[in-house]
């Protein structure tokens, strides 16, 4: 493909879609405020209405009058910006068969993946409440005896908090997923192209799972996160694509922008787990 071949409209939208087929935390969060992102340091306001009062009726008595609703001004700040930029040399070109761009293109949407996810993971871990926390004064060593109760345990601290059953995912590391391998409660799910994309590996206790070598760590220890997609929401917007010819070099060049933000809005909906392996 030649740079005056490039259209930046249409690599921009190719290059959202590899990053949709490819993303795995960024699809169990929710993109309601993703509205009109341009750059960096975009601020996106969401207005969470506080709790209504449910009262008791009495056949024949006026009710009382209406209350006020309460809102809290929470901001998703697009802070983060990545970016790409390779080239083709035009020998390589005309020695390849098929499209060499097309490839690069989906090498580049699975390393700004890779970086999105690490970063949400990173998000929903530190938006973690310390009694929303198993393992927070000292981490617990995960073995295929344990794991399931600790699930059941991550399950309880949502089910404590009124959070929905529908929608329930955990994202845990490999060595986790080793484990459950080897407990026959666990679900094994359907372990065709599109679940492998999805990084979904099957269901346990009420939860979809999905393994992901980006979980959260500090040293040896892991957090792994159960929440549903209403606990956080993320942001993300491919704001400049451009196609060039380097002035030393006879190739074609492709660089592209990716700005993305993420935010805990409800931490009560996320319980957490501190483990080792």
């Amino acid at each position: 493909m030649a740079v005056t071949n490039f259209i930046p409209e249409l690599w921009s939208a190719r290059l959202l879609q590899s990053l949709e087929k490819t993303h795995v935390a960024a699809n169990l969060v929710n993109r309601d405020y993703e509205g009109e992102i341009r750059q960096q340091g975009d601020t996106v306001h969401i207005n969470m209405i506080g709790a209504i009062t449910v009262r008791d009726y009495t056949k024949g008595s006026d009710i009382v009058a209406p209350e006020e609703l309460s809102t809290t001004d929470q901001t998703l700040v697009i802070s983060q910006a990545k970016y790409f930029n390779f080239q083709i040399d035009d020998v390589d070109a005309a020695q390849v068969a098929g499209s060499l761009m097309d490839s690069a293109l989906a090498r580049s949407a699975y390393a700004l993946k890779d970086a999105a996810d690490s970063y949400i993971l990173k998000t929903i871990a530190d938006g973690l409440l310390t009694e929303n926390t198993i393992g927070s004064s000292a981490a617990v060593a995960l073995t295929k005896d344990n794991i399931y109760e600790n699930i059941i345990k991550l399950r309880l601290i949502l089910d404590r908090n009124n959070v929905p059953l529908e929608g329930r995912t955990i994202v845990i590391p490999p060595e986790a997923y080793a484990l459950l391998l080897q407990d026959s409660r666990f679900v094994s799910g359907d372990i065709g192209s599109e679940a492998l994309r999805s990084g979904y590996i099957g269901s346990v206790a009420g939860f979809e799972i999905y393994e992901s070598n980006n979980c959260s760590k500090s040293d040896s220890t892991y957090t792994i996160t159960a929440q549903v997609r209403s606990a956080c929401t993320y942001a993300e917007q491919i704001v400049e694509t451009g196609a060039y010819r380097p002035e030393k070099r006879f190739a074609d060049a492709v660089k592209g922008l990716h700005v993305y933000g993420a935010k805990v809005v409800d931490q009560t909906q996320i319980a957490g787990l501190l483990c080792t392996f």
